[in-house]
């Protein structure tokens, strides 16, 4: 028997993709869903020899934190908004001309409060329909399977809808301490609401597995995402006060942020209320292994936002007005991968690592073979030979990135933010001065030539987009997570050239198993 060529398995292991959230994908309904577009875009990704598909958080938004999928009311639901009317029209539980009602014209930015409308009236529809449908078997089951976060994410969102959207720290003391008497009292007036939202759950999720099911036919792999720290007015807060810091009146002692630096002399105050890190441990860590269980059967790796949270945080007192005068707190994060290594033995993760990150960060990401982020876009700041985000520094364990959904697009940044000199050491490293139109797709070839051995875009530098199209500008409250992707920019999208490079540097994969 010949002995394995190594070098054949690193080739084999070369991947690239797109970062695109769900809800920038095309639609007629809004905001981009779980239905044709979806499986559109997938099509697209296999065509041009990706097979990575990256989103932000699935879970549900709340207009008052401004839609944001890093602010939400739950750790483990489902987004309704992505919920599809196409597909509810193919499950039998609405009529095509009912779902030809709720149609609106495509446009490239997403009008939340007509979306939220939107798919309101068709869940609503699809309800008076639901039991006389044949899903009673697949929804009793969908329960049962997921009796862990469904039931309590149910009866909060019926008792905050009950309450007027009162954050669950100023409800009666009762149903704040989650006596069972007062559940008891309130479920006649919350138990339609809480089986609506049961329901919801079921037809996210179904959509959700029959999406999964078209990527892996497809041989794409999708990568979701998760942030360390969950929203006080959350199911997974009230649920689970004991693990949190919080006082006897259930709010937060102290909350999460990231101290002053180079961008922000007042830090960034998050406001999350932080975990109990002595309590989980006690637990084995249970429910944050029950977190990356329910987010691995969903995805096929996860991306961990604020990895470093995990072996000390920034701890702010409650009440702050901004970040200043917090402290840095040690976690037990080395002890919590090594349990979590127990339950997740391959630990398909990628760290967000990218800032200021200490040695004993490095030493858990290495001992656990965790690659982290290296972003293009950060690359050409210092006039540094050895900058670590410069292609020929990388090792092949990281995933290269153009930018994020926190930064701008490549094309915005360069018109817009890069000096003089940065744009300079970019020529140089380049080789050529090159035009502003082209200088995304020169960023993605840089990635792509990298050893890194995942390399992902967002979907905005693959069609050469402005600063207009960026996805978040983080600390401003207001105007992100709107960018909507039209049918005319996937139809202009540079597919051979996509193709083409993906050939050329060895990230093409072979045909899915099976």
């Amino acid at each position: 028997m010949s002995e394995r060529d190594p070098s054949k398995d690193e080739a084999a292991s070369r991947s690239s993709g797109i970062l695109l959230h769900i809800t920038s994908l095309p639609s007629e309904y809004g905001v981009g869903d779980l239905g044709p577009w979806a499986y559109r875009f997938v099509d697209f990704l296999a065509e041009t020899g990706q097979s990575l598909w990256q989103t932000l958080p699935l879970v549900p938004t709340d207009p008052a934190c401004g839609n944001s999928p890093y602010s939400s009311p739950s750790a483990f639901a489902g987004n309704s908004l992505m919920i599809s009317p196409d597909m509810l029209v193919e499950d039998g539980l609405l009529a095509s001309q009912e779902a030809d009602s709720l149609r609106v014209p495509p446009r490239d930015r997403i009008d939340y409060a007509q979306a939220a409308d939107i798919k309101r009236r068709a869940i609503d529809l699809a309800l008076r329909r639901w039991r006389t449908s044949d899903l009673s078997q697949d929804y009793d089951r969908f329960c049962r399977d997921n009796t862990g976060w469904l039931e309590t994410h149910a009866v909060f969102t019926a008792i905050k809808t009950h309450l007027g959207g009162l954050d669950w720290g100023r409800w009666p003391d009762q149903l704040r301490a989650r006596r069972q008497s007062a559940l008891d009292a309130v479920a006649p007036d919350v138990r339609e609401s809480a089986e609506r939202e049961r329901v919801t759950q079921f037809l996210f999720y179904r959509q959700w597995a029959r999406l999964r099911d078209h990527c892996k036919h497809r041989g794409v792999r999708v990568i979701g995402d998760v942030p360390i720290y969950v929203s006080y007015d959350s199911a997974d807060a009230w649920g689970n006060p004991e693990i949190f810091h919080l006082d006897a009146a259930g709010r937060p002692v102290a909350v999460a942020g990231v101290p002053p630096d180079f961008f922000s002399r007042t830090g960034q105050l998050w406001g999350n209320p932080l975990y109990r890190w002595d309590v989980l441990r006690q637990t084995g860590y249970r429910w944050w292994v029950e977190r990356l269980q329910h987010a691995l059967a969903m995805f096929d790796v996860v991306r961990i936002d604020h990895f470093r949270g995990f072996l000390a945080y920034w701890a702010v007192p409650a009440g702050e007005e901004t970040a200043v005068n917090g402290t840095w707190v040690e976690a037990p994060g080395a002890d919590f991968f090594s349990r979590l290594a127990a339950h997740l033995p391959h630990l398909p993760l990628i760290a967000e690592d990218l800032g200021v990150i200490t040695a004993d960060v490095r030493e858990v990401m290495e001992s656990h073979r965790l690659p982290g982020m290296k972003v293009l876009l950060f690359a050409f700041g210092d006039d540094n030979p050895m900058q670590p985000y410069l292609p020929h520094c990388y090792d092949s364990n990281c995933v290269v990135y153009t930018g994020t959904h926190d930064n701008n697009t490549v094309r915005g940044w360069f018109d817009s933010e890069a000096t003089a000199a940065e744009k300079q050491r970019l020529f140089r490293y380049l080789g050529a001065r090159v035009p502003a139109d082209r200088i995304a797709w020169e960023l993605v070839r840089l990635a792509m030539m990298s050893v890194a051995r995942m390399a992902v875009f967002p979907m905005q530098d693959i069609l050469g987009l402005g600063g207009h199209s960026r996805m978040n500008l983080p600390s401003v409250a207001d105007g992100n997570w709107g960018w909507h992707l039209t049918p005319d920019q996937i139809a202009a999208a540079p597919a051979r050239d996509l193709l083409e490079i993906t050939e050329i540097y060895g990230r093409k994969p072979g045909p899915p198993a099976g």
